[in-house]
């Protein structure tokens, strides 16, 4: 099995991302239910604007779509910004438009993390699955994790220390179920009539 990550900072690399850094988290956790897979910070490639699978001159979404397409599990990593997604997200999502009515993402699991200093990691959460599901992605149960700090602080997840009992665990659950609906989707997948 093949996870995809794709990592919705709005900081490119290298600098440091907690949003990255929670989407590693997912793909460590995913690899104890034999998935591998990739990493990718959107903000480091040019992701055009639009609704399309190809908005054309150098548009970077293709070849990332192609990466989405060789995957069972897509993990969506996302920072809340003004208890919303980040505009990275939003665009990941708006460029999904493109496969509504289609069943090139049946049979594929999403499943997503939150990171921020402010309340909205329930409705981030909710924003981000409704949009999967609109295009086709099964989402598992337990298929979110979060880290929220004090709103309006300063403390990244990064420096949060050990978190076990909670985001830790939300993690592994994620891992296991989203392994789990891959991999029976796999192997009865869905009947597109």
């Amino acid at each position: 099995m093949r996870a995809l990550v794709l990592v919705c900072s709005l900081k490119k690399s290298p600098a440091p991302s907690s949003s990255e850094l929670l989407g590693r988290e997912i793909l460590t956790a995913l690899a104890d239910h034999d998935v591998d897979g990739e990493v990718i910070r959107v903000a480091d490639h040019d992701v055009k604007y639009g609704v399309t699978t190809d908005e054309g001159d150098g548009d970077a979404w293709p070849e990332i779509r192609t990466k989405l397409l060789g995957s069972d599990i897509l993990v969506i990593a996302t920072p809340i910004w003004m208890g919303q997604p980040a505009s990275i997200c939003k665009v990941v999502l708006e460029r999904l438009d493109a496969e509504i009515g289609q069943p090139t993402m049946h049979g594929k699991v999403g499943v997503v993390g939150v990171v921020g200093n402010e309340d909205g990691a329930h409705h981030v959460t909710a924003e981000v699955f409704q949009a999967l599901n609109d295009v086709g992605f099964t989402i598992p149960a337990g298929g979110g994790t979060y880290w929220v700090g004090e709103a309006m602080g300063k403390l990244d997840y990064a420096d949060a220390g050990p978190k076990p009992e909670t985001t830790g665990a939300a993690t592994k659950t994620l891992a296991a179920h989203a392994a789990h609906l891959a991999k029976l989707l796999a192997d009865s997948p869905y009947k597109d009539d």
